[in-house]
């Protein structure tokens, strides 16, 4: 498989081929940008198979011919470097080339990652020659991020994105940049098991209650769904155990590679193993028979010493008849029981142990597993910052220990987040200001037009990727009329200067133009590019403005209401929560100061699967009070 790259600008090209780990598939980022460029390229019309239509859909074929030849264009919007008045173009054009037979192995990659299924055969994990295939809640989340950052115009994909669940969070977990594998500390196991736990014990219901795909689904992104198992005792005379909150090892499995960034059964088995080694799940029962085959993952690392519940090794049983459950520690972890403090809720002891998995061991019918590289942070860890930390106006930053975090710094993480974006926008529609908000976000989309613009397609059906410069130019008008010509129909209120400045731009430019005095009315024929990024400027000191507006007048409020304090609960930055590990990122260290790269775990937020969840939810409100 192999990649080429050129440039229109300077007509330079170069080849080389993907890079693969150990297990022979590649690098993660290159799949999912792979996997999106396929999907983006592809008209997802209804297919049928064995009697069943499925809409949404593509076929073994429709991929294979695609991958054959597929293309990727990017377009960045910058100052010239030799003259930076001029405003110049760079279209960055990667071509995607492989055979049949390495598609085909590429899309088997995408069904291991659980981007894909089978539409007719969802439990086969096999590509085959001759299927259909539609993407999973887990491949929307990824598709729909790869478009918001690449600026794609994705209007073919709309019907996709309206009428199937979509992931609404999705865990990632930070890779070594050698090897691609993850780096597991204790810090990543602790965030990823509370994500595969649940805030609460997520127990089937005891009837069963109809439902459709979008409640279903809705019931596993809580959590593993769990069960009380009853089981002979060990002790002779005590009869029958109850186990609680137990799970097969087949379903963690699949939960683990349908909510986090884990490619396949083999890693999520790896991180199931780290569960064990940690503590926090154990081994209930496997009746499987003496002659069927068992694969068992093991893996090791270092502990911490002390009382500590980590052990130097784990193993998981990845059979059809094991039983797990989760252990007291486990519970203390998860924040089940609030009352019970955890040992792990320190930094020291968050990022005490820095064993990174090498590799795990899979053998048929018995235990096996070489010692996984082992290596320790001597040196201090930064204390990572997650997400939901930036909200509270008590966090301390660095070298501005005891000071409040700013409004302004809570609102933009508000306007980052999706799922609280669409919330504020409500709010803020019920109070009649919506339009401080409409234009903030309108300004940012327009800006990111201007700067990147992208295309995928199959070189044998060529596409035109490239916005015009006048449709940008007639975006930023569109802007113009809508908030800020004089009497428009969502005018801001504004800083009189802020008006006076960009009036007499425009009064500028149009008079050198055509010698006219500006009369408040402008259009396309009145701008060039680098007027045009004037022009950006001027929105930009005014979309600061409005920030402000809203951070000192409508914020207060909001983070008051029941739906944004709903909502916070949802994500896990409920109050109680220990966001240090809910949410990771890593600070980068200062060049030089060693080479060991930190793990992190983070967590994405559809605002299509949030904005989804609302309109079903609009609609079951409606449907009750009637």
């Amino acid at each position: 498989m192999s990649t080429e790259q050129a440039d229109q600008q300077s007509q330079s090209c170069s080849s080389h081929m993907m890079k693969t780990t150990k297990r022979g598939r590649p690098f993660l980022k290159d799949t999912l940008d792979l996997f999106a460029t396929l999907i983006v390229s592809l008209q997802l019309t209804p297919h049928k198979q064995y009697f069943r239509t499925f809409p949404n859909s593509f076929t073994t074929d429709e991929a294979a011919h695609n991958l054959a030849s597929l293309k990727f264009s990017q377009s960045n919007r910058g100052p010239d470097p030799r003259d930076k008045s001029r405003i110049v173009t760079t279209t960055t054009t990667t071509t995607f080339s492989m055979t049949r037979d390495m598609a085909k192995a590429m899309c088997q990659h995408f069904m291991d990652a659980r981007l894909i299924e089978n539409a007719a055969d969802q439990g086969s994990n096999l590509f085959k020659d001759r299927g259909t295939y539609v993407l999973t809640p887990k491949g929307l989340h990824v598709l729909e991020r790869f478009i918001s950052k690449n600026g794609i115009n994705a209007d073919h994909l709309q019907q996709a994105f309206a009428s199937q669940p979509i992931c609404v969070r999705l865990l990632h977990l930070e890779r070594r940049a050698a090897d691609d594998e993850i780096i597991v500390t204790q810090s990543v196991i602790t965030a990823l098991f509370r994500r595969f736990v649940g805030r609460q014990a997520n127990y089937l219901p005891s009837q069963s209650i109809p439902s459709d795909t979008f409640q279903e689904y809705q019931e596993r992104t809580k959590g593993i769904q769990l069960s009380n198992i009853q089981d002979k005792a060990t002790i002779p005379g005590k009869g029958v155990v109850t186990h609680k909150y137990c799970f097969s090892a087949v379903s963690a499995l699949e939960w683990l590679c349908d909510f986090t960034s884990v490619v396949g059964r083999e890693e999520a088995a790896e991180m199931a193993a780290q569960f064990v080694r940690f503590g926090l799940i154990t081994l209930v029962s496997d009746k499987r028979k003496n002659n069927d085959s068992a694969i068992i993952f093991t893996v090791r690392g270092s502990t911490p010493g002390g009382n500590s519940p980590v052990s130097p090794h784990g193993e998981f049983r990845c059979t059809a008849k094991a039983i797990y459950k989760i252990t007291e520690e486990g519970k203390r972890v998860a924040q089940w029981d609030e009352s019970t403090p955890s040992p792990f809720s320190s930094t020291t002891n968050l990022h005490g142990d820095r064993a990174s998995l090498d590799s795990a061991a899979v053998e048929t019918g018995s235990k096996c597993g070489p010692d996984a590289a082992v290596s320790a942070a001597d040196a201090k860890i930064h204390r990572r910052i997650s997400m939901a930390e930036k909200l509270h106006a008590s966090y301390e930053a660095g070298e501005k220990k005891g000071n409040v975090k700013s409004n302004m710094d809570r609102l933009n993480y508000i306007l980052e987040e999706p799922a609280y974006r669409g919330l504020f926008r409500d709010f803020l529609k019920a109070n009649f200001c919506e339009e401080n908000l409409a234009f903030w976000l309108d300004v940012e989309d327009f800006k990111r037009k201007f700067s990147t613009t992208s295309s995928a397609q199959a070189t044998a059906s060529p596409r035109l990727g490239n916005v015009h410069h006048e449709c940008l130019i007639q975006t930023a008008l569109q802007i113009y009329h809508k908030y800020l010509a004089p009497s428009s129909q969502h005018e801001l209120n504004i800083d009189h200067g802020l008006r006076l400045d960009l009036a007499s731009y425009l009064g500028e430019v149009i008079t050198n133009l055509n010698g006219k005095s500006f009369d408040g009315q402008v259009n396309p024929n009145h701008f060039n590019a680098t007027q045009l990024q004037m022009l950006i400027k001027l929105y930009s000191r005014i979309q600061t403005h409005v920030l402000r507006l809203m951070a000192t007048d409508s914020l207060p409020k909001f983070v008051k209401t029941p739906r944004f304090v709903e909502a916070r609960q949802h994500l896990g930055e409920g109050v109680g929560a220990n966001e240090d590990v809910l949410f990771l990122t890593s600070p980068h260290a200062p060049p030089g100061l060693g080479e060991e790269e930190a793990g992190g775990a983070y967590m994405t937020v559809s605002a299509k699967a949030s904005e989804q969840r609302e309109h079903r939810s609009q609609i079951s409100e409606s449907h009750t009070s009637s």
